[in-house]
């Protein structure tokens, strides 16, 4: 390349001596610069070239790394909410009409199995079983006076008939006799029809008066109470609702592509809003064999173990699987 501008170089300086006039030398003379300007620097023309090049290229982005497994479909990561239930909770409502007489327990009052929550009126029911008990006792003394008339009736009948033997009585006066003892036998199964029936009357009544009295089906704690002194109330009206505390259960659902990570005896971990630095131990102790279509997900049901007293059934807790 240096030879070729050196032979350049000479041919136009000849020119310019051929061509003496002013305006030829005029013509070499810049021929002789472009040339010179244009092989002069040929390295800064490749590297302007190269420049928009290695621009673009130092502009670009490095290349990211491969991203890990998604949280939302890595089982490991999955979490949910579940409300806290407990095994036992009940609605308790009355059981007949009556007017409420007694509240013995207020909301948060934990209670045993059996123990008073309210009461109705039960004088009226007293009054009638007194009545029916003593109604019994009066069928039972004239069922058991009955008894001893018919054991002699019997007595008088078994003489006769040795006396109709041997043609001592006649034969009216045996059947007279006779008729006697199938009198009495008849007053004593009526007595004792009506004793059923008085029984099954005072058993009734006792029944209702012990509806009257409105317990806890089991233990734990008043949840809701919607009665008041004096409330007059309709069968099937419900009055409380009881709650136990323990075992608590936590119910949630998982989708169906992570329902093979929760199966049955899987540990996880529960935690709360209420109390952010709860970390509550739990279990799974069933899984629904069906999977829902509607929502693609299966019920799950985990036991908590060892329950912290802050826990309370009914508080929403954040579910995922235990590392």
């Amino acid at each position: 390349m240096e030879l070729d501008r050196v032979v350049t170089y000479m041919n136009l300086s000849l020119c310019c001596r051929i061509y003496s006039s002013s305006a030829g030398a005029l013509a070499c003379a810049l021929i002789l610069v472009n040339c010179t300007a244009c092989d002069s620097h040929p390295p800064a023309q490749a590297a302007v070239a190269a420049t928009p090049e290695t621009s673009v290229n130092s502009a670009k982005p490095a290349s990211p790394s491969a991203p890990g497994p998604l949280e939302a479909s890595d089982p490991r990561f999955f979490a949910t909410t579940g409300p806290l239930v407990a095994e036992q909770q009940a609605d308790i409502a009355a059981e007949r009409d009556g007017r409420i007489v007694t509240i013995a327990v207020q909301i948060g009052d934990r209670v045993q199995r059996g123990q008073l929550l309210a009461m109705l009126d039960d004088r009226v029911l007293r009054s009638k079983c007194e009545s029916q008990a003593a109604h019994i006792a009066s069928v039972r003394a004239q069922a058991s006076e009955w008894e001893a008339e018919e054991m002699t009736a019997k007595a008088d009948l078994h003489r006769a008939e040795q006396m109709r033997a041997d043609k001592i009585i006649s034969e009216e006066t045996w059947e007279h006799a006779k008729y006697r003892v199938d009198e009495t036998v008849a007053e004593v199964n009526h007595n004792h029809d009506e004793e059923a029936v008085a029984e099954a009357d005072l058993k009734t009544a006792n029944l209702q008066l012990e509806q009257s009295r409105i317990v806890a089906p089991f233990a734990g704690v008043v949840g809701r109470s919607s009665v008041r002194p004096a409330q007059e109330v309709k069968a099937g009206d419900v009055l409380f609702w009881i709650t136990a505390v323990a075992p608590l259960r936590v119910l949630f659902t998982v989708p169906e592509s992570a329902m093979a990570a929760f199966s049955v005896g899987k540990p996880i971990e529960l935690s709360t809003a209420d109390y952010p630095g709860l970390r509550q131990e739990g279990r799974i102790v069933r899984v629904s064999p069906v999977v829902d279509p509607a929502s693609g997900s299966v019920q799950v049901i985990g036991a908590v173990v060892h329950p912290s007293p802050l826990l309370k059934p009914g508080m929403s807790m954040q579910v995922r699987l235990a590392p």
